[in-house]
């Protein structure tokens, strides 16, 4: 009997978020296939690399942490100071994420800006663009049991 393989979960915003964090705090030798092991290990389900290079936060995440992991081959950690080496980390991973969080919203305003020029040339000015969202209504009888 032929082993059928269940297809993995649809890589969403909730798991693209836990992925980048992975990376925020990853050290030591990185590779697709080891950010796949490790993505296992923690969510249960393994994603292809193709999958994992499709999602644009993802790929800038893996990217920018093997730069700076590359910055860091040569480091010493120093393992006789337990509480040293904890905070050195916790370092590396708190700017890993800084990192990452600027590089995301640089990509975020570079999108406002070309949504405000694109509305600006269908005559949207910033007033009208600014009006709050309508509130939004949760008919009450809609979730009764």
């Amino acid at each position: 009997m032929a082993h059928i393989r269940s297809r993995a979960k649809n890589v969403d915003n909730k798991i693209i978020e836990h992925i980048v964090q992975i990376l925020d705090g990853w050290s030591g030798k990185l590779t697709w296939q080891l950010l796949i092991e490790r993505i296992y290990l923690q969510l249960y389900t393994r994603y292809t690399r193709q999958a994992l290079h499709s999602h644009t936060r993802v790929k800038e995440a893996f990217n920018l942490r093997k730069k700076s992991l590359a910055g860091r081959e040569h480091e010493e950690i120093v393992e006789d100071i337990p509480e040293l080496q904890f905070s050195l980390q916790r370092i590396a991973r708190l700017e890993a994420e800084n990192e990452r969080i600027k590089l995301e919203n640089n990509r975020l305003l570079e999108q406002f800006v070309r949504w405000a020029y694109n509305a600006s040339t269908r005559g949207l000015d910033e007033r009208f663009l600014s009006q709050p969202l309508p509130p939004v209504y949760r008919d009450p009888s809609v979730h009764k049991n």
